[in-house]
């Protein structure tokens, strides 16, 4: 696992995610991470070259805070959003972020489960390559979430996470992805590669 952490690293250190991430943090958001489309696509891109047309649509940052999602508006919520989103777009001015509170996830996702955590909800994403997080410590060493380990992202398999195994829109983006990158394998959730 180290191997594979060791070379997610370097992958993401020489990339457009590397300026990105330091930015992050001094913003204040509690327990955040960068994941999903930007590290999954970054990887893929590095691994399958030219071929692979996935690019970073946006940075998803998911962070975890019940003082603003219980907010009965979701106003104070909102604004947390923004005004991070804002700070961001001021640095980085060509990229779009797109920055949610996963405490407040049910409340915007009517008929979804309530997360405990920002690690539940990111594990709750669609594909285990999406469900990567990456951020800096306080003393700026990467940390690294992944629930389903890195085989998949390091491999290139699109791969339902176990709460999404029969969902249609899980189903979807996979064929989207395939379309955009030919290298990448499709399996499912009990399948080995």
């Amino acid at each position: 696992m180290m191997d594979d952490l060791n070379r997610l690293q370097q992958i993401l250190a020489d990339s457009v995610i590397a300026p990105v991430l330091p930015a992050i943090a001094p913003i204040g958001l509690p327990n955040w991470w960068l994941a999903g489309g930007a590290v999954r696509n970054t990887v893929w891109q590095t691994i399958f070259g030219a071929d692979c047309k996935l690019v970073i649509n946006d940075f998803d940052i998911a962070f975890f805070d019940l003082t603003t999602a219980d907010d009965a508006d979701l106003s104070a919520n909102r604004a947390q959003e923004m005004a991070a989103r804002a700070v961001l777009t001021a640095q980085f001015p060509h990229y779009k972020f797109d920055v949610k509170n996963q405490a407040s996830f049910a409340r915007w996702r009517v008929g979804r489960r309530p997360y405990e955590s920002t690690e539940d909800g990111v594990a709750d994403w669609l594909h285990t390559a999406t469900a990567v997080g990456v951020r800096l410590d306080h003393h700026g060493q990467w940390q690294f979430f992944t629930p389903y380990g890195l085989s998949d992202l390091l491999t290139g398999i699109v791969r339902p996470t176990p709460a999404h195994v029969y969902n249609p829109d899980a189903e979807r983006k996979a064929a989207s992805f395939m379309e955009l990158c030919p290298g990448l394998r499709l399996m499912g959730v009990t399948e080995d590669c």
